[in-house]
């Protein structure tokens, strides 16, 4: 990978576009292929069943814990049952000690604020936290609800370098007041990655209102080959997801921070110049700064990695180059 050199941290040395393999024996392909067979029809048989069907039914037919239900079913087609849940800074097996405030969800007002890698990100959020799902941009404060179905595809697509029309958008200060009983979860980083480094944050986070709690929260896979840094890889991303016997998935959530800026700029001041920089004529203030520093250290702590300074563009052109490459 030596010609991608180029779309390396300079810093780290990380190269958080290029896609993780697993080296397998010819043994092992056959036992997946015939892995594979069998599930796919299940698995594309009960997502279409459920996103075109039941995702849309109102929630007097299908409550909440029937919803998160079927979410599970989703995800146990594949073989992801375990699920390692830690809380940051807190010893294994005492998760029950801990206040109830340090899980998204049962403080009031929580935004989860989500490393982003996999299409299976969405997937595990939905069933554990059943949170509304937002998308984020650079050089604007601004984030566009979106649906399930949008959040998992958005793994699989390009990067957006540009905001759509301002009449899609709002800010997280509006979804959380309009709904101050549901989790909203952002992904910051604004595309995906190989989970190998946090890329810099869109300032949607500054709207987030003061008395808001935001929970950074890391989600790693073991193999690690389910994740999408490149877009498109559709059939991939499938034959890795479904041929394996069983994927792992490690979660760590740290402790709630609060946006205390949002209490003197009210989290509506403009924000060309947030930490994933494009051109703006404002740059946020230096205790803006640290706010999104602060989540954004924590999510590398979280996830073992490091921050990178690779922006969407350089990803943009590491897709081009990538694509020359396999041609």
């Amino acid at each position: 990978m030596e010609k991608y050199s180029q779309f390396r941290d300079r810093g780290s040395g990380i190269s958080p576009f290029i896609p993780s393999t697993t080296p397998t024996s010819t043994l092992a392909k056959l036992m997946h292929s015939a892995i594979f067979v069998f599930r796919v029809p299940f698995f594309l048989s009960y997502s279409i069943l459920f996103f075109l069907i039941l995702d849309h039914l109102p929630s007097f037919i299908i409550p909440q814990f029937a919803r998160k239900l079927l979410l599970w079913t989703l995800l146990g087609i594949p073989g992801i049952w375990w699920v390692d849940l830690q809380l940051d800074g807190v010893k294994r097996g005492s998760l029950s000690q801990q206040p109830s405030s340090r899980f998204p969800g049962n403080a009031r007002k929580s935004i989860i604020a989500a490393q982003f890698t996999s299409p299976i990100d969405a997937l595990y959020l939905a069933a554990i936290f059943d949170p509304i799902f937002t998308v984020s941009y650079p050089n604007t404060r601004k984030v566009q609800r979106i649906s399930l179905l949008r959040a998992i595809l958005l793994a699989l697509w390009p990067p957006v370098l540009s905001p759509p029309s301002p009449n899609n958008l709002t800010t997280l200060r509006a979804l959380v007041e309009q709904n101050p009983h549901r989790v909203v979860a952002v992904f910051p980083e604004m595309t995906t990655t190989n989970g190998k480094g946090i890329l810099p944050f869109s300032p949607s986070l500054l709207t987030a209102p003061a008395d808001a709690q935001i929970f950074p929260v890391s989600i790693r896979y073991t193999p690690p080959d389910i994740t999408t840094p490149v877009p498109g890889a559709y059939f991939s991303f499938l034959w890795n997801l479904l041929s394996r016997p069983t994927h792992l998935i490690r979660v760590r959530i740290a402790e709630g921070v609060s946006n205390n800026s949002a209490a003197a700029t009210n989290g509506i001041g403009p924000a060309s110049g947030s930490i994933e920089r494009a051109g703006g004529d404002d740059e946020v203030t230096p205790e803006e700064q640290a706010l999104l520093d602060k989540i954004s250290d924590a999510l590398a702590r979280l996830a073992r990695n490091k921050r990178v300074g690779l922006t969407l563009r350089d990803k943009a052109a590491f897709i081009e180059a990538w694509k020359k490459g396999k041609k």
